[in-house]
């Protein structure tokens, strides 16, 4: 009650996932989230996909949205009378112009079956055109055209956290939406508008949405395979995508004061980080929450990551990735320091060091220099404090000369981590092996 009126709190439920269908229609219904749906509405439908290869079987459990909510929400549609149904995604690959590898993860995930059933449509973003965005706050970023023209937008995000951003959740599953320039320029080396300041604003200019964390699975040190991954069975649900997150994040054990971008976000929409504007209906947060890491673990001065100094890596240093640095090189480091790690033979290695992102310096003293990347090529160059630079340009960089340049650096790596990067996702398919709760049937469709 505030001066005599009703003040209409936006609600967020919390459901345990228990069956099919049943349990989606219980998290939508507890939240309202499609009671202001438009008739005969053009929906867009926003997974989470955040990697895919053609190449193996990987983890997808906690990693990408379950086809199994995807479908009970079409379902859901279809019962209100809603015929046209859009599922649209930008999958990052490293070929900007691969089309196979998003079109083979549709297929993949049972779209195309929902096309046939439902006559539901799919879209690969970069194959549509962008439109320039005032996000307010001096962000201006390139968007998919078709969101922007949809009567409303089901945004469905997987609850995990994030090795940069704390947790990605449905503010941050947004990020999907536009293009490859915008996605790198969110990166930026700013000192107040960084990662955090970019992300918070991405739903600023979104059409009337409803968002659905899938807890099916969720993940630690995400948002790619490499943490911990989990069966959570929990379902989180509202209009007000501000307001699921908070409760995302406190399930994933944080108070949203300590997620740099839902403060900006709370600045700007002029709302308190804790619960006192939220109504949360359904399951209590405490009775389902549960703390995810969001950081690698990495040595105390940060200069290397834990299981290579438990392996006793000598002669190496690999700082610990910042803000800057974006999805693709981000991508190259795991497979890089799989390398290393496999390369490792007990001799330590001669004062290395390898920089990525876009504001790291090069150490006095060290006797190699990797700049990984463009932008850390471009930001260190002119550097006296590199002995010898050893530099990979690409953006992304080429998969062929971060080899090479490893091998130069005297790092004999095994050039199948590279000439099969792809193949490397499904190394991390073997933790799983023997554990029925983990199950590929959440991401099929029949």
């Amino acid at each position: 009650m505030n001066g005599g009126l009703n003040v209409l709190k936006p609600i967020v439920s919390i459901v345990r996932y228990e069956k099919p269908l049943e349990s989606v229609r219980k998290a939508v219904d507890l939240s309202g989230g499609l009671d202001h749906l438009p008739g005969k509405a053009k929906v867009f439908i926003k997974p989470n996909i955040v990697f895919w290869t053609r190449t193996t079987p990987f983890p997808k459990w906690g990693v990408i949205t379950t086809s199994r909510v995807i479908e009970d929400m079409v379902i859901l549609l279809k019962e209100r009378g809603i015929n046209e149904i859009t599922i649209l995604e930008g999958i990052t690959t490293f070929d900007p112009k691969d089309t196979e590898t998003p079109a083979h993860a549709f297929e993949s995930l049972g779209y195309n079956v929902l096309k046939g059933r439902y006559g539901v449509k799919t879209l690969n973003i970069f194959e549509r055109p962008f439109k320039k965005l005032d996000l307010g706050a001096g962000v201006v970023l390139n968007f998919n055209e078709d969101i922007l023209q949809s009567d409303f937008v089901i945004n469905f995000p997987v609850l995990k956290t994030h090795a940069q951003t704390v947790v990605s959740l449905g503010i941050k599953n947004i990020k999907g939406l536009i293009d490859v320039p915008s996605r790198k320029k969110c990166h930026s080396p700013h000192p107040k508008k960084d990662l955090d300041y970019m992300v918070a604003r991405l739903a600023n200019k979104l059409p009337p949405s409803f968002t659905l964390l899938d807890g099916i699975y969720t993940a630690e040190r995400g948002p790619f395979f490499e943490g911990r991954l989990r069966r959570s069975n929990i379902l989180i649900a509202s209009s007000d995508i501000f307001s699921v997150d908070k409760v995302g994040a406190k399930v994933l054990g944080y108070d949203p004061s300590e997620i740099p971008h839902l403060v900006h976000a709370g600045q700007d929409l002029g709302r308190p980080l804790d619960l006192s504007d939220v109504d949360v209906v359904g399951e209590k947060i405490e009775a389902v929450a549960s703390y995810h890491e969001h950081a690698f673990p990495y040595t105390e001065d940060g200069s290397l990551p834990k299981p290579l100094e438990k392996l006793g890596v000598k002669g190496l240093s690999y700082p610990k990735y910042d803000h800057t640095i974006c999805t693709y090189c981000s991508g190259f480091t795991t497979i890089m320091l799989m390398a290393i790690a496999n390369a490792w033979r007990g001799k330590p290695w001669d004062e290395v060091e390898i920089l990525t992102g876009k504001r790291m310096k090069p150490t006095p003293g060290k006797k190699k220099t990797i700049l990984l990347g463009k932008c850390m090529v471009q930001a260190n160059k002119d550097s006296s404090d590199i002995q010898e630079m050893i530099a990979v340009k690409g953006c992304p960089p080429d998969l062929g000369e971060a080899r090479d340049a490893l091998r130069q650096a005297g790092i004999d790596v095994n050039p199948a981590f590279f000439d099969n990067m792809d193949m490397a996702a499904g190394f991390f398919m073997k933790k799983f092996e023997g554990k029925p709760e983990f199950d590929e049937s959440f991401f099929r469709i029949v």
